[in-house]
């Protein structure tokens, strides 16, 4: 299904222009680079705008929020929407505060999203759903069912986006085809910015390729199958600390025969 999919990246090597957070910026660039694409990190609103016209595609994360951050990422969208350049939001912790809210929603009016990736409870603020978070994690109690399906679809046909939720089981709809994702380990939660890694490994993918939703579903494929191979590889002294190099490492050697053979998912 995934036709090639890693190794267009690896030929293209896609200028990803990431306007995240410097919470996970470092690893959200050795991911990218570890799947052959090649990050780029500015955020003066100066500048964004110039360099996102020359980038493949822009992931814009409101993890550490500000407002002359949120000016480059409208300067950005703006220039990545006019060249019709692909663009991810990661909604970081939209339901923790109203003025984390209230610009995401700013940027959701201003910009054309062509994917939003996040957790269930971050999905669920920005479609005007009630939701208690737990700081930038998803409620524990907000778990995955058929109710949480339809609102994901829902999403997808109210934004015009695909809307690609994260957690023990991911949910990928582009409000007409939805595919369940069931690779990852127990332990990726344990990992600060995986989400955030996620995100921009996603843009990679649909970065250079054209079917905008296999890509998502490739990148969340990925990115579990890496988590499966680092979990098995962990020794038995080592945690979530090890457990972030050896998913990066994993990324390294991945490619299309393993995408392949150990992708796990269902279509809805």
């Amino acid at each position: 299904m995934f036709n090639n999919i890693l190794g267009k990246i690896k030929i293209a090597s896609p200028l990803i222009h990431c306007i995240t957070n410097y919470v996970t910026a470092n690893d959200t660039a050795n991911l990218l680079l570890a799947a052959g694409a090649s990050p780029i990190m500015a955020e003066a609103p100066e500048e964004t705008a110039e360099i996102t016209a020359k980038s493949s595609a822009l992931c814009i994360n409101t993890g550490v929020l500000s407002e002359n951050k949120l000016l480059a990422m409208l300067r950005s969208g703006k220039a990545a929407n006019d060249k019709g350049i692909t663009i991810v939001l990661d909604p970081v912790g939209a339901g923790i505060s109203d003025f984390r809210l209230s610009n995401i929603k700013q940027l959701m009016r201003d910009i054309h999203f062509d994917i939003i990736r996040g957790n269930i409870s971050e999905i669920r603020a920005i479609s005007g759903e009630a939701v208690s978070q737990k700081g930038v994690d998803a409620n524990e109690n907000d778990n995955f069912n058929d109710e949480t399906i339809e609102l994901v679809k829902s999403a997808a046909e109210k934004f015009g986006s695909i809307i690609a939720v994260s957690g023990k089981n991911d949910i990928i709809s582009d409000g007409r085809r939805t595919f369940i994702v069931k690779n990852g380990c127990d332990i990726m939660p344990a990992v600060t910015g995986g989400g955030c890694m996620l995100s921009a490994l996603t843009a990679a993918f649909a970065a250079t390729n054209t079917n905008k939703l296999i890509a998502t579903v490739a990148a969340f494929c990925s990115m579990g199958i890496c988590g499966e191979t680092a979990y098995r590889n962990l020794a038995a002294n080592e945690g979530n600390a090890s457990f972030r190099i050896k998913m990066i490492d994993a990324m390294y050697s991945f490619n299309d025969v393993i995408l392949e053979e150990q992708a796990k998912y269902e279509i809805r």
